[in-house]
């Protein structure tokens, strides 16, 4: 349990601690940006099915 605390404490004190909490959060945002985009485009989608549907009396 003590080297648990130890690497804890050596990874809050390393600079690369933060550069990889950076890369996560950039990572983070870029998959909520695609998820938004695939929502916004799979709804505009589906739209436009329903309205060839219609448009065909299906």
């Amino acid at each position: 349990m003590k080297t648990l605390f130890s690497r804890i404490i050596n990874f809050l004190i390393d600079e690369d601690g933060p550069t990889s909490v950076e890369y996560a959060v950039m990572l983070a945002l870029i998959v909520a940006m695609c998820i938004m985009a695939v929502s916004t485009i799979g709804t505009e989608a589906f739209a436009k099915f329903c309205d060839v549907a219609i448009a065909l009396g299906s």
